[in-house]
């Protein structure tokens, strides 16, 4: 999926300002300027518009586990993860928000997007596990509008 356009999904369920996006990836230590995130959060159609990148995602997404779950000062931020498959941007929501296999069946139920506990859990498998499953464009886009509904109501 477009890293834009999970950037612009997030900032609407959690809520945030651009300048809110720029202050969550800081706290993994990466600058991340508010011009350039207003231009991540374009249309791809308008001007002034930037591709976002794995890193500045993958910033976002680490800082956002630890914005909303606090960061635990006896350990260091474990390496960021590139590139940035779909799959570990399901994982790292998940930790985010500390959503449990149910939690998730009522997100994609909220969503109307039918899934099997089985296929959920695949997603989640090591890339080198038999079972693993990767996560599609379509499976993250419904997966961030049942989490909007089910932050925003």
């Amino acid at each position: 999926m477009i890293h834009n356009d999970v950037l612009r999904s997030l900032r609407y369920s959690l809520n945030i300002t651009d300048g809110k996006i720029a202050d969550i990836a800081k706290l993994t230590g990466f600058e991340l300027a508010k011009a350039d995130v207003i231009a991540y959060l374009k249309k791809d159609e308008e001007e002034g518009y930037l591709d976002c990148p794995d890193e500045v995602l993958a910033h976002f997404l680490d800082g956002l586990i630890v914005f909303k779950r606090g960061r635990d000062e006896n350990r260091p931020l474990p390496p960021v993860t590139l590139p940035l498959y779909n799959n570990v941007v399901l994982k790292k929501l998940r930790v985010a928000f500390e959503l449990k296999e149910d939690d998730l069946m009522e997100i994609m139920d909220k969503a109307g997007f039918k899934v099997s506990k089985p296929e959920m859990s695949a997603l989640f498998r090591n890339p080198d596990h038999k079972n693993y499953r990767r996560c599609g464009d379509q499976f993250l886009r419904n997966f961030l509008k049942g989490l909007t509904l089910r932050l925003r109501g």
